[in-house]
This record gives structure tokens, C-alpha cells and sequence, in this order.
């Protein structure tokens, strides 16, 4: 690599996502960039494990249109206030003026409701739960990078409907849940943190962010959940008739999660020789390099398709790279895209009925060919296991605990905080940090905040962000 991690994160990430073919930038629409194959390949198995999580927690998968009616994105007015800046309007159709404008929408609370206003009647329709795969799209005015901060968003989203808060509050659990199996795939440790009130989604009661930090010490927001109690039903008149034939309110919750959770985990697991996939996310998760002596080729290529067979049929996504370059550049080449495992077969393993595997990490062991299935599991699990300690173990680095206001904190600081808006925006402002909210689980506090004195009800975390 001509950039090192280590001396500049940013540079770094804006080289890596290109040399690894995870996208081309080079689009004429500033942060509207092109998925390139393998990328789009590591995306796909991001949404697969996704839709593996919803449907096992009977979600039903939808897909709206692309477009919404203003007048629908107008029935919530906090909603619009939240995006009104970022909408891109579609005002022709050829050279026609639309009697209505139309937007791309920012995201589909919008458009969903006007639907769901339609589908339920009664409390057996109920709970109701959806979800799509989508892009979405906000007009970002900040600096764009790849998959962190972009203009066309691909996008997760569940939308719920239920009986009452009880039963909303349940859904909200469950998809902690869901974070909690879905995170551990990507070997990535997050933070939950509900969000100060001048900070929630437009239109929630609350919101609940999932954040992680990077290497460049700052915190980005993968996903966030919602508690839209009838905010959303009331104006979209969304209800249902109850046992008792009264008509009530739904109680509705959202969760999203977007193309940041590819940028994050390329930032955190990445080094210096390229990105670092966790197996479950890994389009090739084996590379078999046949290690050719003159003399020996068709031995060895042989050896590599049986392996390569054997691999395969106990359902390992694998490649045998069988290319006329040399080892070391085949080598090169997948360690850039990250590829958790490589076998090599030379002449010398196939005489000791041995196969060398080598792990993304540098960690290098021979396994008796008739042992080779055994030996990857355990290589596989052991990798996913490290990436999530290191990963863990930074996480934790960066999150400092202070009784004072400390300016030039690197990473998050937790602070006593009474829990008055005043104060919390008073603290952002001093240390230059933004608020992201207090701790989920609650975690107990005894101080005094740290702004007007009174008895803290909670920590409150800062920090710098994306």
C-alpha cells in the first residue's frame, strides 16, 4: 500500500476502496458512486444476512416505489422539517411540469403509511411487519466518502405496526436482538445510545442509535431504531378496530441500517496490505494458490481441483486461482480483497498428503489433507473470533469516563449530565463534540452534571462524528 493506516486513516480509506474493487467514484454525480462486482457481492451478502435475521422474526419483505407525492411527505410535518433539505424533487416528466411534485425518497415512512393505512382493519392484522432492501437518496452537503457519507443510500428498513406501546417496546427488544446476531457476523462491537431529544429521527417519541467508532477516533451511526408511538398513525390514520369494536391507534417502530456497515467494517478490519472481510461477508472465503515447480504442474493442478472440489462441496464459498502470475502476486492480490483464507499446494504438500493454510492475518499452519475440512472451520471461527477482539479491544480503548470537561479527548467521552437540553448543548459546544446520547443499558450515575451542578441523572457520551 502507498498509504499507511496508521500515519492517515482518511487517505487510506479513499485509496483501499478503489484498489480492492469495491467501487469506482468516478460517477459525474458527486457522492453518487458505482458498485463495482466484488463490492456489490460483499453487499449482497450483508442483505442476505439481513433478510436470514427478519425472516426468522416473520418480517415480510416489500418493495415501494421509488417516488413519493409531496403531499404524502407533507402529512408529518416534523417528518419534513427532518429532510426537507436534503429531498431531491422531481418537478417534469419530458418536458411536462408535473401538477404535483414528486421527490426520491430519503426514506419511506412517507409512502409506506399511506399503505399501510390501507391494509389493516382490525387487531388480527396486527403486529404488522415489513421491511425492504432499497436505495434511498439525501442530498448530503458535507464531504463525501465511500459507503460513510453518499448521496444515494443503499438502505435496510423494517416498519411495524402494533396494538400499543407494550407491544411496540417488545418489537424495539427484538431488534436489538437482531443487531446483537447480525453485528457479531460482521465481528464488529457497537454502541447503542438513545438520542438526546433535539437529536431524534424527525417524528419519533425516541430513537435509539447504533454507533461504532473508527480509526480515525471518530463515531459513525450504522443503523438506528425508532419509537414512532402514533405520531405517524394519527396523521396517516393508521387504525385498527380492537375485540371490543372500538377504532384505535397503531403503535409504529422503525429500524434502519445502511451501506455504512460495508464502510465501517472495511475501516476497522483493514490494514496496510488491503480490507480484511469477516467469513461470513467474504465473496471468496478460500483461495487455493497451486505453488508450481517445473516438471510437476499437472500434479499439482490435480491435487488443487480435488482440494478445491472437496472445499466446495461442504458449501465454502472458494476459488482456485490458477492464473499464469506468479504466487507472490497472486498472494498480493488477495490479501487487498481481504480474503480470510488461502491454501497453497506444492509438490512438497501433496508428497506429505498436507495442505498450508494461511489466514488473512499472517497466522500460517500445515493440515493433513484428509483433515483439511476440520482444519478451515477451525481457522474460520478462530479468524472471526480475532477480528472481533481486536476490534473490541480499540472499541474500548476509545471510551474515556471524566468527573471534568476535558477538551482534546480522543475518541468518546462519558460525562455525569442532569439530563436538561441547556446543559447538554452548553457541553457540546465547549468540547467542540456532539451529543450521542446515554448509555443503552442505563448505566448508573452518583456525580453532578458537570454544566449546572445538580445531581446527574445519567452519563451522557460525546463525541467527534461522520
Amino acid at each position: 500500500m502507498t498509504v499507511k493506516k496508521s500515519k492517515d486513516f482518511d487517505a487510506w480509506y479513499n485509496d483501499i476502496v478503489e484498489r480492492a474493487d469495491l467501487c469506482d467514484k468516478r460517477y459525474p454525480i458527486k457522492g453518487m458512486n458505482v458498485w463495482r462486482p466484488y463490492g456489490w457481492e460483499v453487499s449482497l451478502l450483508i442483505d442476505a444476512l439481513i433478510r436470514e435475521e427478519l425472516k426468522k422474526t416473520c418480517h415480510k419483505e416489500v418493495c415501494f416505489p421509488l417516488l413519493i407525492p409531496e403531499k404524502l411527505f407533507k402529512k408529518e410535518a416534523d417528518h419534513i422539517k427532518g429532510f426537507d433539505a436534503q429531498v431531491y424533487w422531481v418537478t417534469h416528466a419530458g418536458d411536462n411540469e408535473l401538477e404535483e411534485r414528486l421527490l426520491l425518497r430519503p426514506t419511506s415512512e412517507t409512502a409506506i403509511y399511506s399503505m399501510y393505512h390501507l391494509w389493516i382493519r382490525s387487531h388480527a392484522d396486527l403486529p404488522l411487519k415489513t421491511f425492504q432492501i432499497v436505495n434511498t437518496f439525501r442530498y448530503e452537503t458535507k464531504m463525501t466518502k465511500a459507503f460513510l457519507r453518499v448521496r444515494e443510500i443503499h438502505f435496510f428498513e423494517s416498519h411495524t405496526c402494533h396494538r400499543d406501546f407494550e407491544d411496540a417496546e417488545r418489537q424495539i427488544q427484538e431488534d436489538l436482538d437482531i443487531a446483537k446476531d447480525f453485528f457479531k457476523n460482521l465481528c464488529l462491537p457497537y454502541l447503542l445510545n438513545k438520542r438526546p431529544e433535539w437529536d431524534k429521527f424527525a417524528g419519533a417519541f425516541y430513537s435509539i442509535g447504533i454507533d461504532v467508532i473508527l480509526p480515525s477516533k471518530r463515531v459513525i451511526q450504522l443503523g438506528s431504531i425508532h419509537q414512532y408511538k402514533e405520531n405517524f398513525s394519527r396523521p396517516f390514520e393508521i387504525t385498527y378496530e380492537d375485540e371490543e369494536g372500538k377504532h384505535r391507534y397503531c403503535h409504529q417502530t422503525t429500524y434502519g441500517m445502511s451501506e455504512r456497515l460495508l464502510g465501517a467494517t472495511i475501516s476497522i478490519h483493514g490494514d496496510d496490505k488491503g480490507i480484511s472481510l469477516p467469513p461470513m461477508i467474504a465473496p471468496i472465503q478460500i483461495i487455493i494458490i497451486p505453488i508450481i515447480f517445473k516438471g510437476k504442474e499437472d500434479r499439482v493442478q490435480k491435487k488443487c481441483h480435488e482440494v478445491y472440489d472437496t472445499i466446495q462441496d461442504n458449501g465454502w464459498r472458494v476459488h482456485l486461482d490458477d492464473r499464469d502470475i506468479t504466487p507472490g502476486m497472486k498472494y498480493y492480490d488477495w490479501e487487498l480483497k481481504g480474503v480470510p483464507l488461502r491454501v497453497e499446494i506444492g509438490p512438497r504438500d501433496i508428497e506429505k498428503k498436507m495442505v498450508t493454510v494461511v489466514r488473512r492475518d499472517g497466522k500460517k499452519i500445515g493440515v493433513q489433507e484428509e483433515s483439511i475440512l476440520e482444519g478451515i472451520e477451525r481457522e474460520m471461527t478462530d479468524y472471526s473470533e480475532t477480528l472481533m477482539k481486536q476490534a473490541q479491544s480499540f472499541t474500548k480503548d476509545m471510551i474515556h469516563r471524566s468527573e471534568t470537561l476535558m477538551k482534546g479527548i480522543e475518541g468518546i467521552i462519558e460525562v455525569p449530565w442532569c439530563g436538561n437540553e441547556t446543559c447538554g448543548l452548553e457541553m457540546e459546544e465547549e468540547l467542540d463534540m456532539k451529543t450521542l446520547g446515554t448509555p443503552i443499558p442505563p448505566v448508573e450515575c452518583t456525580g453532578t452534571c458537570l454544566r449546572c451542578g445538580k445531581k446527574a441523572t445519567t452519563w451522557v457520551r460525546l463525541a467527534h462524528t461522520y
